[in-house]
């Protein structure tokens, strides 16, 4: 069972599609198909129901997934710590960072790094925080830079870099702003538009209210932290939004709670970092305003 048919057996079980997986590899599709008859006859087990166009995991293929991802994740490991004896600083950093960490807190480390480390060909995805947290559980991606979980999983690393202080925001048109000393029981009167409750920062706001007995009414939720702005800049709602963000479209609200949430890098504990990681890590460090 060689490595390049895993790959095409974990592709094909991604996009259900043997002609799709064909293309994210650059290969034909008989290619693939060979691929993975191959692993097929050397199982004796059948790894996919193929009923039309439709491509699923047999029971078999299920329980070949997670090894295979073991596998490859093994041999990549080996590669990197090999690789990493050179101590040159290149090949391919795969690392995902969320929208709103990517826009306001990555461009300056970004144009660090690529002018420091030309050699290294940076693979950036752009999620949620919460779905780039599981993609590093699984071990798929090297590196993340996110909003950090309230409680740090076990099979990670997660090191702080920014302090993300939040404020309690609304439009300067709406009620809310005009109003002085203002607590959690009164923005409760009136609808919220925040990230979805199972983000880690809509499960910051929730807990806000929940240590009081409140009742949060969340009248839009959108995970687009921009989006937001620009729907309470309209007179929607009020919400909360990092301090990087305010400007002249929006009003502070006077409320005094002192709220924050942490924003760092992590890494799969069993994973060993490449050069390149490590150095980013290096200039991120070097960018924090985190107190430690």
């Amino acid at each position: 069972m060689d490595i390049d048919s895993l790959k095409a057996f974990l592709a094909v079980a991604e996009v259900g599609s043997f002609s799709q997986a064909a293309d994210r590899m650059h290969l034909t599709q008989p290619a693939v198909s060979k691929r993975i008859a191959q692993i097929e006859q050397q199982l004796d087990a059948r790894l996919f129901d193929r009923i039309g166009r439709t491509v699923t995991l047999t029971e078999a293929g299920h329980s070949l997934v997670a090894r295979a991802n073991i596998i490859l994740q093994q041999v990549e490991d080996a590669e990197r710590a090999i690789r990493n004896l050179s101590g040159q600083v290149s090949g391919q950093l795969s690392l995902a960072t969320s929208h709103h960490v990517g826009l306001w807190r990555l461009p300056r480390v970004l144009n660090n790094y690529v002018t420091k480390h030309p050699d290294v060909t940076l693979d950036l995805h752009f999620m949620d925080s919460e779905v780039a947290h599981e993609r590093i559980v699984q071990g798929e991606l090297e590196m993340a830079i996110i909003t950090l979980a309230p409680v740090s999983h076990e099979r990670l690393i997660a090191e702080p870099i920014w302090r993300d202080e939040l404020v309690f925001v609304c439009s300067r048109s709406h009620e809310l702003a005009s109003r002085k000393n203002l607590d959690l029981s009164m923005l409760a009167e009136y609808a919220a538009i925040l990230p979805d409750m199972t983000t880690f920062t809509g499960r910051i706001v929730k807990g806000m209210f929940e240590e009081h007995d409140l009742h949060l009414e969340i009248g839009m939720s959108t995970n687009y932290l921009e989006t937001i702005k620009m729907l309470i800049g309209v007179g929607l709602g009020w919400s909360v939004l990092p301090t990087t963000m305010i400007d002249d479209d929006v009003a502070v609200l006077d409320i005094e709670i002192d709220t924050a949430r942490t924003l760092g890098v992590i890494h799969h504990v069993n994973r060993t970092l490449s050069n390149a990681g490590e150095a980013f890590i290096d200039l991120l460090r070097g960018d924090s305003d985190y107190q430690r």
